[in-house]
């Protein structure tokens, strides 16, 4: 067997690495823009540019 050179070594080291990443993301975090439009996608909307397309077919072609 094999020891892998990125094991964290301990549990405890690992959760520490995890908090670390944890905290790093959330002081880039950004909220969604058009949280508006979150149950429009989630039904099958199509969305371009933020704006609601009507006839989605029409820009295949």
């Amino acid at each position: 067997m094999q020891k892998v050179t990125e094991d964290a070594g301990s549990r405890a080291a690992g959760l520490a690495m995890a908090l670390k990443l944890i905290e790093s993301v959330q002081a880039r975090w950004r909220s969604v823009n058009g949280s508006h439009l979150v149950p429009l996608v989630r039904a099958g909307a199509r969305l371009k540019g933020g704006q609601l397309v009507e006839h989605p077919e029409k820009l295949a072609a």
